[in-house]
């Protein structure tokens, strides 16, 4: 057996249901590799907490959006210094707005971290789990990248994408023994959604069947089952996680 760390590499790992999937998978038994692109006390935070736990982690400031920085993350830091078993491509942007007055930045802005940057780490990734002949990988779409949502055509757009990418790429990689498999939120407590008036989140209320908000903590327990041994014979799936908002 390889002396090389087991790692998870959880992108976007420094804060909501990101860091709660690290901390979930550094429960489990890997090394958690995390990357965030400001606020590096926030990672730190999320190293420490891993750490205090009795797990291990490192946290990489690494922009999604930079396919140059994200291949030379790979070949610094991953090939031939780990034994990268599971990679969870969750970092994303949003810059919502009406179609009609939406600017072309903010289309290719969300575009290009929230498909083409997990398309660069799904990428690289594949490379050494190919080698290795085995590796989980797990995308976290959405749930209005099935159902659509006014205001976020590009969001959608890419998180739909995402799940095509998610296809396509298991059915390219389960000869290596690769499972590739998306999770799609629904509507999820966070920091974010703790701001809404109460008006909005009632409405929010109103399309779930289970008439709450999901926890982060659903999402990670998904990501978990995924990237774990029950899951082996699973792969280009989308698991939803969204109350019954979407079925």
């Amino acid at each position: 057996m390889s002396d090389l760390p087991k790692v998870a590499l959880v992108t976007g790992g420094s804060r909501g249901i990101g860091r709660t999937v690290a901390e979930k998978l550094a429960a489990d038994g890997f090394e958690v590799y995390l990357t965030f692109v400001s606020r590096p006390e926030a990672a730190d935070e999320v190293v420490a907490s891993i750490e205090k736990a009795g797990g291990k982690a490192r946290a990489f400031q690494l922009d999604s959006a930079d396919r140059d920085a994200i291949a030379a993350f790979f070949k610094d830091e991953i090939k031939g210094k780990a034994d990268l078993e599971v990679l969870v491509n969750n970092a994303g942007i949003t810059r919502d707005g009406l179609m009609m007055r939406m600017k072309d930045e903010d289309w290719d802005k969300v575009i290009h971290v929230n498909l083409t940057g997990c398309f660069a780490f799904l990428k690289e990734a594949s490379k050494i789990m190919g080698k290795q002949r085995s590796g989980r990988i797990v995308n976290i779409t959405s749930v209005v990248g099935q159902m659509g949502n006014a205001g976020q055509a590009n969001y959608c757009a890419a998180k739909a994408g995402l799940i095509g990418l998610t296809k396509s790429a298991a059915r390219e990689l389960a000869g290596r023994n690769i499972t590739v498999n998306a999770v799609a939120p629904g509507f999820i407590e966070t920091d974010m959604t703790a701001e809404l008036p109460e008006k909005v989140v009632e409405a929010m209320l109103e399309q779930i069947p289970l008439k709450t908000l999901g926890q982060s903590g659903d999402i990670a327990a998904a990501v978990s089952f995924l990237a774990g041994p029950g899951a082996g014979y699973i792969t280009g799936q989308v698991l939803g996680v969204n109350g019954g908002m979407y079925m």
